[in-house]
């Protein structure tokens, strides 16, 4: 299989989504991803454990992508050689009534992962700069001050956010938690297979909502605001990665190895050592669990 080199698919330069693939199209069977994935896992699920004695950065993984485009499988398929206790799934949905009396960033501010650990936000902050601005009516339920009608929310107010996004990855990066951002880049076409799958299987028939239906005529208004989000969210220091996604198991691997090299670069998690005084002693703690 060609080796998957991250750069190829970071968001360095403006990108059009339209122009960006949504299938590798890698001539290997679903046995041979799904090995080379296990193989990833498994090297991350180790670096978990030592990053959790290691106890000085969090890695937060932010997942987006249209409904059906994979995120709860990769999640499942990328993730399943964890400790349980090492990581940890957000699902941000409509926020509830508490969390409208914050700002839009507070909900995110608690689900970040403690340091030694991964959280994985399946929908993030980006939200409120995607599905909002498909549905701006949604913005006057944040009782915003000088937005009384949606004809308040002009430009500057998403340019605003933007900013303010990009502040807020900025502030977790320099105080320890490494940010790893993917979209999951699927075709319409791939999709509608999806959402006619969940219908004619029965026991997939729980996943399919009607709601999917109605987002899906919004399709174009949420390319577009994709395009906008990434092209203007992808920094230096906190990048996007577009990974085709009308595969799964393709994009599942691609996901898992683009996270360990990442994770290479940070040479400074290291296995923690005992200290001096511990280890010049070791001995004498053998022998005293020995005799008991």
């Amino acid at each position: 299989m060609k080796s998957i080199i991250p750069d190829d698919f970071k968001v360095a330069n403006k990108i059009k989504l339209s122009q960006l693939t949504t299938n590798l199209e890698i001539n290997e069977s679903d046995n041979v991803k799904e090995e080379k994935l296990e193989n990833v896992s498994e090297k991350l699920s180790e670096l978990q454990d030592i990053m959790y004695a290691h106890n000085r950065y969090g890695v937060l993984i932010c997942l987006q992508g249209m409904d059906t485009s994979g995120k709860d499988s990769l999640i499942r398929e990328v993730f399943n050689g964890f400790n349980s206790r090492g990581v940890v799934v957000h699902s941000f949905k409509t926020p509830q009534p508490n969390e409208l009396e914050h700002d839009y960033l507070w909900r995110h501010y608690l689900a970040l992962p403690e340091k030694g650990k991964f959280a994985i936000f399946n929908r993030t902050h980006y939200e409120n700069v995607l599905v909002t601005r498909v549905h701006p009516e949604y913005i006057l339920k944040e009782n915003l001050p000088g937005i009384e009608k949606v004809d308040d929310i002009t430009p500057k107010f998403w340019e605003n956010r933007m900013e303010q996004i990009r502040n807020f990855e900025k502030h977790i990066s320099q105080n320890g938690t490494i940010v790893i951002k993917f979209f999951l880049n699927i075709s319409k076409e791939e999709q509608r297979q999806r959402l006619f799958r969940r219908l004619e299987k029965g026991k997939h028939n729980w996943k399919f909502s009607v709601g999917d239906l109605k987002e899906r005529e919004h399709w174009d208004q949420y390319m577009n605001f994709y395009e906008e989000a990434i092209n203007q969210t992808s920094t230096t220091n906190n990048p996007w990665y577009v990974i085709p996604a009308d595969d799964k198991e393709m994009a599942r691997y691609i996901v898992g190895k683009i996270i360990w090299e990442e994770m290479k670069k940070y040479t400074d998690i290291k296995e923690s050592e005992l200290d001096d005084k511990v280890k010049s002693n070791i001995n004498i703690y053998k022998e005293i669990l020995e005799k008991e």
